[in-house]
């Protein structure tokens, strides 16, 4: 961690913090970095067991935070919750693309709907709370050019592309009719400890990595589609920059990595790392229908404006990730 971010992180000391999703991927090892830092965090979870959530994920601060089990989807407890919080990190979400073409109304609920409810709960009891909303690089759809940089045209190829857009735009609209302090942040390939790995929802890796772990070959469908990976230490910093500067009010910013990488090259890594071998197969149609082929980041604007870059590489994210679920793994099956 640099010095940079961890000045700017200190000033959450003592800060209210809610955090929906919580208990999920992203949301723990948010939690688990900001009560290193001394922040007040409440953690909110529908512990929905298609969307992430796992208590275990929050095993070593659990009596550090207070956990609230409820869903983004009930307005009038998120009313309660939003009430003297200084920061909220709405991470709360339906991640997966199949899901969302199989389920459209369920997925629009939850990354649509359910926003605009935070919002207004926010703009009748908390208008001077700062969002961090995860958004994703899903809603460029195919790139037209790479890298793909904030100017790119908004295309989404899927239900759950266009409601995360939706819920995105809903954020920006009330920074500047309202005023609410709000910063996007469109996540890529975010992997590391606490993902969901027993299936897809949330990202191929984690499907990579319970056959690592089970010493079994795993899947690579395809190979050649290029990619950037953000691992979750570098995405947690910049949410925390993000929140803690003020440039990034009304702000949409790409997060990235710091290598394009083919799939097959990232097996290549994962297999050298674990011993474990892997098999090329086809794309399964259902699929190859949503894919967006080779997509990475431009992050330019949020290395300029708030000084994030990843500092992950690879092969250390990849290690420590593999370390954690070796150790772990009977409570993510």
């Amino acid at each position: 961690m640099t010095k940079n971010i961890s000045e700017h992180g200190m000033t959450l000391k003592g800060k209210k913090v809610l955090i929906t999703g919580g208990l999920g991927f992203i949301g723990s090892n948010l939690a688990i970095r900001l009560t290193e830092i001394g922040a007040d965090v409440t953690l909110v979870d529908s512990l929905v067991p298609e969307y992430g959530g796992n208590l275990f994920n929050i095993e070593t601060i659990k009596n550090k935070i207070k956990i609230n089990i409820s869903d983004v989807r009930d307005s009038y407890s998120i009313e309660r919750l939003v009430q003297d919080q200084e920061y909220l990190f709405n991470l709360a979400g339906q991640t997966s693309h199949l899901d969302s073409m199989i389920d459209p109304f369920t997925d629009l609920d939850i990354n649509s709907k359910a926003q605009l409810s935070i919002l207004e709960a926010c703009r009748k009891n908390n208008p001077n709370i700062k969002i961090i909303f995860a958004s994703t690089r899903q809603i460029y759809g195919k790139p037209e050019y790479l890298p793909v940089d904030e100017k790119h045209p908004i295309r989404p190829v899927d239900v759950n592309g266009i409601n995360k857009n939706a819920g995105e735009q809903y954020h920006m609209l009330y920074n500047s009719i309202y005023g609410i302090r709000t910063c996007s942040l469109r996540l890529t390939n975010t992997y590391g400890p606490r993902m969901r790995i027993k299936d897809a929802r949330q990202t191929f890796v984690g499907v990579w990595i319970k056959s690592v772990i089970q010493k079994k070959p795993f899947e690579v469908w395809g190979g050649n589609q290029l990619r950037d990976f953000t691992y979750i230490d570098d995405c947690v910093e910049a949410m925390i920059l993000a929140a803690t500067k003020d440039i990034s009010n009304g702000k949409c910013y790409n997060l990235g990595g710091g290598n394009v990488l083919s799939l097959k090259e990232l097996a290549d890594i994962l297999s050298s790392i674990s011993g474990v071998n892997y098999e090329i197969k086809e794309f399964p149609a259902d699929r190859k229908k949503i894919d967006i082929g080779d997509y990475y980041s431009n992050f330019d604007l949020i290395k300029s404006e708030l000084k994030w870059e990843p500092i992950t590489t690879e092969k250390s994210g990849l290690t420590k990730t593999i370390e954690y679920f070796s150790q772990n793994i009977d409570k993510y099956l």
